[in-house]
């Protein structure tokens, strides 16, 4: 097995994997051992079932069911789909989703350790992914901006998401009654490499918790900037077949309408449950 890196900051491609076949578990190993060291994982060239999907996810952890049940796989509720295409007749509610950077989950009170996307249709040009390391915006922040953001956690609100302008809304009110506010710290520790990330989304952070939203308002402008530097992004430009890991807990990542809309684009997704973090927001 081989790793080959993509970008300066993030991504690399593990190549010689086949999915179509149980890893043994030392293929895991290697696999995990890329995706904690580069936070962005590819591998190209797997024409696979959604079956196979699914069990190569489950070496990683165990899958959510994601809880917008209305874009989850007919026959397999592990797989969530994100297309423009219309599902069951109706257009899918994930046709704009990921328009802003975002880690996955970070509005639950247990997170979305990693995700793992796999594209069968794609545009012909765009449809690209990018994504951001949130080590390296920790890591580049002055020594005296780290000490006060140690102290400091975050509302995040899945209901200011910004794709919800896109959702009836009766879902999104389900959706926010499934996944209220959250509080979660502004810099969170990998529970695996031990190192320090920065912890906030523009999709879905909303204050400081303590602060006026007035007072916030320039430190996460800041931080949300801060973040998205261009020294820090990898670009994934998607071919068909193509599976591409990554780890929410140290990244973001943002799906840009880079592309003719009227073009199909059809991926679907692996989410892996994390743990728990933060608390319910108990504010108005």
């Amino acid at each position: 097995m081989k790793v080959k890196k993509l970008a300066y900051a993030l991504g690399a491609e593990v190549l010689d994997v086949d999915m179509t076949r149980p890893l043994a578990a030392g293929a895991v190993a290697e696999i995990r051992a890329a995706w904690m060291e580069h936070l962005v994982v590819v591998i190209r060239g797997q024409d696979i079932t959604p079956e196979q999907h699914i069990a190569f996810s489950r070496n990683f952890g165990e899958l959510e069911l994601h809880h917008n049940k209305y874009n989850r796989h007919a026959d397999f509720p592990e797989l969530y789909v994100v297309t423009n295409k219309p599902l069951d007749g109706r257009p899918s509610d994930t046709r704009n989703v990921g328009r802003q950077w975002h880690s996955d989950g970070a509005y639950k009170l247990v997170p979305s350790l990693g995700s793992l996307l796999y594209s069968r249709e794609i545009p012909p040009v765009g449809g690209d992914t990018l994504f951001t390391n949130m080590y390296m915006a920790y890591d580049t922040l002055s020594p005296a901006m780290q000490a006060v953001l140690l102290q400091l956690s975050a509302i995040n609100d899945r209901g200011v998401a910004t794709n919800n302008e896109h959702v009836d809304a009766s879902r999104v009110a389900e959706r926010v009654k499934a996944a209220p506010p959250v509080v979660n710290p502004v810099v969170r520790t990998h529970p695996e490499t031990g190192r320090k990330a920065l912890y906030v989304s523009p999709n879905v952070t909303t204050c400081i918790e303590g602060m006026t939203r007035a007072e916030s308002r320039s430190l996460l402008a800041f931080l949300f900037e801060h973040s998205v530097r261009q020294e820090f992004i990898f670009r994934h430009h998607w071919q068909v077949h193509d599976m591409v890991m990554w780890d929410n807990r140290c990244t973001m990542h943002m799906a840009p309408a880079d592309y003719d809309l009227t073009q199909p684009r059809y991926m679907v997704r692996t989410t892996i449950a994390g743990t728990p973090l933060g608390r319910l927001y108990e504010g108005k």
